[in-house]
């Protein structure tokens, strides 16, 4: 809902957009010195700037420099832009507007940041070329796919992927030939379809849930996060959101087979948005629908969704190979997700009494899925009709929260749901903030693309990179008048429509 008010309630937003461009463009500048550069990229690594950025000690510490400072001042610039468009109302979106694009537009034509998945979809486009089984056979089996620039690591292993995202990866690479910089720019042009398709739909789901849409929007596209990950780092999660977020909509307005249509896309770039499958159900079964009329929607749901998944596959000749590639990506654990974490702590412990440490913290690790799926099941069968896509966003959280390893990705999935139907001005918000500028930090200092035969060695540039974020970060939370008040005090509504 929005304030009621003839006269504008906006405090110079257009400095605060100023400012997150300057940072958006500092992190393009950055990029050029530290983000991912294809060995076979030889047009750029001729251009003299770069050479000096990636070639040269003095060079690669700059671009570490200003990719930091550049990134918290975009974090710094979001803060201060919600700060400044007070009562969200109608005359505030064309400003949320005009952050998304002129923060997002020094990104789409940074190199590569924070990952090197897209290079991974320009080898695993070349394996479908070649006529491979990607479910099967890892870019490994391509010739040269170190030049490419894709990472080592998931070489050997199946892609997780599917079907629809690996078309566009094979058409991506017979359009380009498979040259990385070509590639790359069309792979940016998918994530902004994406981009531009959750731009769309925040609002729509926002006022279906009387949530004002001119915050959520602010609260999800002009987020760091959510730029970061899906036009700097290229994520394929931004046309799997989008087009999840679309056939929910769909589906919360009465067109139940429209979005189931959309949401089936959306499993088939990658299989997360499933768990949207048994909401939908919910969301055609209608309010007050019997326990046997849900069961029904939910299998005509199902059988609707995985029909046309079982087509697909028939179509491309890998049926549903992915379902067994899905354990292909992440680690084992990370260090700040709680849940790995404890089974960290577990195994220390387990291993100085003489057991078997990782033995344990490997059960730890399953307690915990199951925990997760238990809670799914509540969110499925119990709770408001009217709650349907906040039960939605509890059990997705489960799922990510509770797993051994959380990726910043991860998050960006949530919050749309949640600022769709409603982050309070209060610890909610707060928690928001303050995991952002957790995960901006953690990107700035772990993927950096650094000369490996100089004496400014990749761990010394990460450490470089985060004790400059970590700093900005303080200084936020701390220090700086403007935004130190957004992590301490208490909320105080300037008018109506605030929570909403």
């Amino acid at each position: 809902m929005t304030e009621p008010s003839s006269a504008p309630r906006v405090d110079r937003p257009n400095t605060a957009i100023l400012q997150g461009f300057i940072g958006s463009l500092m992190m393009w500048a950055g990029s050029l010195g530290v983000g991912w550069l294809s060995l076979a990229s030889v047009e750029l690594r001729r251009i003299p700037l770069i050479i000096w950025l990636r070639f040269e000690p003095a060079g690669a510490v700059v671009s570490v420099l200003v990719l930091a400072v550049g990134g918290m001042l975009l974090v710094r610039s979001w803060l201060r832009l919600g700060q400044r468009l007070h009562g969200w109302g109608p005359e505030t979106r064309p400003y949320v507007l005009k952050a998304v694009i002129a923060w997002a537009a020094p990104m789409a034509v940074a190199l590569p940041l924070f990952s090197r998945d897209v290079f991974a979809y320009i080898a695993q486009g070349q394996v479908m070329v070649a006529g491979l089984n990607p479910y099967r056979d890892g870019y490994s089996q391509i010739s040269n796919y170190l030049q490419i620039g894709a990472d080592d690591l998931w070489a050997q292993s199946p892609t997780p992927y599917g079907p629809v995202f690996l078309w566009l990866e094979e058409l991506v690479v017979r359009i380009t030939g498979g040259q990385p910089d070509f590639s790359i720019i069309l792979f940016r042009v998918i994530a902004l379809a994406g981009v531009a398709l959750c731009v769309v739909m925040v609002p729509k789901l926002a006022a279906l849930h009387g949530i004002n849409a001119n915050r959520a929007l602010w609260l999800t596209a002009a987020n760091p996060l959510f730029l970061t990950n899906f036009v700097a780092s290229i994520h394929n999660d931004a046309l799997m959101l989008g087009l999840a977020l679309a056939g929910l909509y769909l589906a919360a307005v009465h067109r139940p087979l429209r979005g189931i249509l959309l949401v089936t896309l959306s499993v088939a770039i990658k299989p997360i948005t499933l768990l949207f499958l048994p909401f939908i159900g919910l969301m055609w079964a209608g309010k007050g629908a019997s326990w046997k009329r849900k069961f029904v929607y939910w299998g005509m749901t199902a059988g609707l969704s995985l029909g046309l998944l079982w087509i697909l596959g028939l179509i491309n000749g890998f049926g549903f190979g992915w379902v067994g590639a899905l354990s292909t990506p992440g680690s084992i654990w990370i260090w700040y997700a709680p849940i790995g974490y404890l089974g960290l702590v577990v195994a220390t412990l387990a291993g100085a009494l003489g057991l078997d440490g990782w033995f344990l913290a490997d059960l730890v690790h399953k307690a915990a899925r199951v925990a997760s799926l238990a809670i799914i099941a509540h969110q499925i069968f119990l709770g408001s009709h009217a709650r349907l896509v906040r039960r939605l966003a509890l059990a997705l959280a489960a799922v990510v929260l509770l797993a051994p390893i959380i990726q910043s990705w991860y998050v960006v999935w949530l919050i749309p749901l949640f600022a769709v139907t409603g982050i309070r001005e209060d610890w909610q918000v707060k928690t928001l903030y303050f995991t952002v500028s957790f995960f901006m930090i953690y990107a700035i200092s772990d993927q950096l693309d650094i000369f490996p035969y100089f004496e400014l060695s990749l761990a010394v540039a990460r450490q470089l990179a985060a004790v400059v974020a970590f700093a900005f970060a303080l200084y936020l939370v701390f220090l700086d008048p403007r935004t130190k008040v957004l992590f301490r005090r208490r909320f105080r509504p300037r008018g109506p429509g605030m929570l909403r």
